[in-house]
């Protein structure tokens, strides 16, 4: 089967393999299309009997020749064949006992005991020919199978690519080239023209511009394939909710956290959850768990009060089809909500909605204003037992399930989704690793209780703002030809409450519009901590289905350079070999046991393996082994809700593999990037989402200071994951699963913060060739003038052309250049320092959670200015270089028209760090004008310094003419 001219499967991408005459199967004998045994089966099983390039239906012939070759497998190929699985050549694991089992013995060996006996009875069973799909059609009468038919869009892709039109692709990388051959020229005119009269400071001039040069590299070049990705949402309904039949949807936990009520409001946490409850998405399919990581009283009482709200706004969604379906964002917008509606109610039913609502914000807001003020006591419910939060340092694991049980419905009497309150166990001495932890809490509590495949992650204060979103993510992940290998489905961030201009660059813009479509034409979208539809087997450590798996431990020494030539292996190798893809994915080493049986391998693989890696829950274990998700409808909820209890204990994690290898990553406060970089190294791919209405919508923080505390978090994390192992520099190389421009993307999003250094000492140059009279470049040749117009005009292209195809508009562009600078030589720099200051000295940084609400006046935020330290250093690079300007101008007309020349040069150089330090500038400066005292005075002072340092080493005025003017003045008699 990997002989070299035997096709490869046009869907998996694995070899077509050999019909029963030794030749290379073929499907359709029309067109040849390439498609592998297992692709073509699960065609059947679906219902698709004709050839997806040419639509000729398959030989009938041909199904029985397939028929008769799965009926002559092996014991274990059968075994194979027979596992259910969720797309193609999906994990295949051999079938685990029911959770009735679980709740009827709580010894964990009892369930391997389980294991092993349906392992013999399925042994036995195999002698039993299989009755495939195709015979099973036979039987029924032709009439019915008319009937039983899909749709004819119900066999079409759910998705497709839109690839960039070469018209603009092709002169973006032409001019890409032109620029890096620019670059060479430019530097190597830098380093064979020195300035002898200011080494040092073209020697540091150089420098930086090296390293900008490196960095630009990282940022251009995995935006090389750029991709736009086109979703068909009827498509998915068509082959997964065909009517009289029974939903086959897959279901989604969603996860939202929070931490302190106070700074996150309850009121923003509320509108994200009835977000949730309110989808355009089958009910018994979506469970809503909120992560409490502050036990606070209030959030669970918000929580209560949400619940009963929920009755009445869940079926006034659904019956008007409103968006969005958050509250207090529907009911703010200011656009003619008649629109579409055609029902005489509508009207009559929105008024008494809107007055329910602001009945419950009142509920809401009286919760507030009691909480501001701790009661000596603590905390007491309204049985008078006191609240288990009272120290949020130290209480009890905590879950209440609101709806989703018996007798939990609408007012329309409707089922609702299920809403879980979860705060996990912390106490001291243990360590928590903030929301990362809360996640992988969130992630063990719903396999126990839901058990989805698949997972989606919100922070608190983003909102649901397109109900059809989780359709879209499944196009992808539901889709047998696109979502084996799919990690995740990311989303773009879109906000609400942002100024006009953007003053901050909080959309991001540049970074969701072109970074990221850059991104989806490799290994996909890094993940970016919200918005994100998980497969939940991805965080478990498995691999992805297709890829092959690791060489064995005696030639992994020399696997990467020199692949050793792969013999043919007989059906119970293939199962081995399909089976260790899976589990040697950086958590189970089967590699030594090759040559056992199924009986003695499936007892070598014990429980005690599986606990190391996942805990001691054996209900827990048994989820993991569940690709399709889900749990007994038989299982006892009390007993599930206490062994839901049991796995968020604040000692579950010991000994495991949590943060290490399978869930959310710990080591970095942005627990994000780090995660997503790990599934990516272990072979998945990601796929960026980009519905025309935004999926979710969040709040940015509009203030300057809590912009560039949010900017020195995202930093702090990139410094944390350079300074680890995981540092994409190095890790990873070994499977060489991770493509080298994604890598790339990686290696850019941990080193950005270190362009801080050369930023700010660039930055300073203007000012210091100002007050010395000195510059970096020398007098300027007609080919030096050619170079340097050449590289002004290679930029400029460049950015044009990157807005031709990415639609992204020169405002957003140039808002972005601006607070890459402001970002640079304020809070990347505190970053750097931080981060060595934690790995040398240990000193470790508080996670400061950033305000999701502003005040009641439009943009009021966006003019208050708060003192903080991160302030000093742009605002000294200001007063420098105003302050270096002036002295320019005084010494050009003190020397006359000769020196103008030069000062133009000096003086571009010095305007051009202004121009991008100005949003910064109208930010400190307030509505009102008015800036922290002390970031005046700092300011002032070290500029003051600075400047008169210069001077007195390099004074305007030469010697020979002071020594003139004050004889002069010794002569004259006063």
């Amino acid at each position: 089967m990997m002989e070299s001219g035997v096709p490869v499967c046009h869907t998996c991408g694995e070899h077509v393999g050999l019909n029963v005459n030794g030749e290379p199967f073929v499907a359709c004998h029309e067109c040849n299309f390439p498609i592998c045994k297992s692709c073509f089966e699960y065609d059947l099983k679906e219902g698709r009997k004709a050839c997806l390039r040419c639509g000729s239906p398959y030989d009938e012939n041909l199904l029985d020749d397939v028929e008769k070759a799965t009926g002559d497998q092996s014991t274990m190929a059968a075994h194979l064949n027979k596992s259910q699985d969720v797309g193609i050549h999906a994990r295949h694991i051999s079938s685990v006992s029911t959770l009735d089992s679980e709740m009827a013995e709580d010894n964990g060996n009892s369930i391997w005991k389980n294991r092993v006996e349906s392992w013999k009875e399925k042994k036995n069973k195999k002698k039993k020919p299989a009755t495939t799909k195709v015979e099973r059609e036979a039987e029924i009468p032709p009439e019915q199978q008319m009937e039983d038919k899909p749709a004819p869009d119900a066999s079409q892709p759910l998705s497709t690519i839109i690839p960039i039109p070469k018209s603009r692709l092709a002169p973006y990388r032409t001019v890409i080239i032109m620029r890096l051959i620019i670059l060479g020229l430019f530097f190597h005119y830098r380093v064979t023209n020195p300035v002898d009269s200011a080494f040092g400071l073209w020697l540091t001039s150089v420098i930086c511009e090296i390293w900008f040069a490196f960095s630009w590299v990282l940022d251009q070049f995995p935006k090389w394939y750029p991709v736009n990705r086109e979703t068909y949402i009827d498509r998915l309904s068509a082959r997964y909710e065909r009517e009289g039949e029974p939903d086959e949807l897959a279901a989604v936990d969603f996860f939202v956290s929070t931490v302190d009520p106070l700074k996150e409001p309850p009121l923003i946490t509320a509108n994200t959850v009835l977000s949730i409850l309110a989808l355009d998405y089958p009910v018994d399919k979506v469970s809503c768990y909120i992560s409490d990581d502050g036990a606070a009283m209030l959030t669970f009482e918000s929580l209560v009060e949400t619940a009963d709200f929920a009755r009445k706004w869940v079926p006034f969604c659904k019956k008007f089809s409103i968006e969005p379906r958050a509250p207090e964002f529907y009911f703010s917008q200011k656009i003619d909500y008649l629109k579409d509606k055609v029902q005489p109610s509508f009207v009559k039913e929105r008024r008494a909605m809107k007055r329910d609502y602001e009945e419950y914000k009142i509920r809401i807001n009286a919760l507030v204003a009691k909480a501001q003020k701790t009661p000596d006591e603590g905390w007491t419910m309204q049985d008078g037992t006191s609240w288990p939060g009272n120290n949020p340092r130290d209480h009890p694991g905590m879950i209440q399930v609101f709806l989703g049980y018996s007798g939990a419905r609408d007012i329309e009497g409707n089922e609702l989704p299920r809403l879980v309150y979860v705060s996990r166990e912390k106490r001291p001495g243990y360590q928590h690793h903030k929301k990362a932890g809360a996640e992988n809490a969130l992630v063990r509590v719903s396999a126990v209780l839901t058990n989805a495949p698949f997972i989606l992650n919100l922070d608190c204060d983003h909102y649901v703002n397109n109900s059809k979103a989780v359709r879209e993510a499944m196009c992808f992940l539901m889709d047998p030809q696109v979502g084996r290998d799919v990690c995740y489905v990311q989303f773009p961030q879109r906000f609400d409450g942002i100024d006009r201009s953007d003053r901050y660059a909080n959309r991001n813009t540049v970074f969701f519009d072109v970074n990221m479509k850059g991104l989806d034409g490799i290994q996909g979208p890094v993940y970016v901590g919200t918005g994100c539809v998980f497969n939940r087997q991805a965080l478990y450590g498995y691999g992805p289905p297709s890829m092959p798996s690791f060489p064995k431990s005696s030639s992994s020494s020399c696997s990467c350079c020199c692949p050793g030539k792969k013999e043919p292996k007989d059906p119970s190798e293939l199962y081995r070999d399909a089976k260790r893809e899976e589990l040697d994915a950086a958590i189970f080493n089967l590699r030594e046991i090759d040559n056992y049986d199924e009986y003695e391998r499936s007892m070598l693989i014990s429980q005690t393996s599986f606990e190391k890696t996942f805990g001691l829950s054996s209900v827990f274990i048994e989820s993991t082994l569940m690709e399709n998700g889900g749990v007994a409808e038989s299982a006892n909820p009390s007993t599930l809700i206490k062994e839901a209890i049991h796995v968020i204990s604040c000692g579950y994690e010991e000994k495991t593999a949590w943060g290490k290898e399978i869930g959310w990553i710990y080591g970095s406060v942005t627990e994000d990037i780090l995660t997503g970089f790990k599934v990516h190294c272990r072979g998945w791919r990601s796929i960026y989402c980009m519905p025309l209405r935004p999926a979710f919508k969040g709040s940015a923080p509009i203030n300057l200071s809590d912009r560039l505390h949010q900017v020195l978090r995202w930093a702090l994390g990139s410094v944390e994951i350079f300074l680890s192992r995981h540092c994409p520099l190095w890790y990873g190389f070994g499977g060489g699963r991770l493509k080298w421009l994604q890598r790339l993307a990686y290696i850019n999003t941990i080193v950005y913060p270190f362009t801080s250094l050369p930023l700010i000492a660039y930055c300073s140059l203007p000012a210091i060739c100002l007050l010395t009279g000195k510059f970096i470049i020398p007098t300027l040749s007609n080919l030096a003038s050619v170079l340097f117009l050449g590289l002004f005009l290679s930029i400029i292209v460049t950015a044009v052309l990157e807005l031709r195809w990415s639609g992204v508009s020169i405002e957003d562009l140039w808002r972005n250049e601006q607070f890459w600078v402001i970002g640079g030589v304020s809070a990347h720099l505190f970053a750097v320092f931080q981060g060595f200051l934690k790995m040398l000295a240990g000193i470790d940084t508080n996670f400061t959670v950033t305000a999701k609400a502003a005040d009641d006046a439009d943009f009021g935020e966006l003019y208050i200015v708060k003192w903080t330290t991160l302030l000093i250093p742009p605002t000294t690079l200001l007063i420098v270089n105003m302050v270096g300007v002036v002295a320019g101008f005084s010494d050009a007309l003190n020397k006359g028209y000769e020196a103008w020349g030069p000062l133009f040069g000096k003086v571009f150089f010095s305007f051009w760090v202004i121009l991008h330090l100005y949003p910064f500038l109208k930010g400190l400066m307030g509505r009102q004008n008015r800036t922290p005292t002390i970031v005046v005075l700092w300011s002032v002072l070290l500029a003051s310094v600075f400047s008169l340092v210069w001077v007195r080493i390099n004074p305007f005025v030469s010697t020979a003419d002071s020594t003139t003017v004050s004889q002069s003045c010794i002569s004259i008699d006063c």
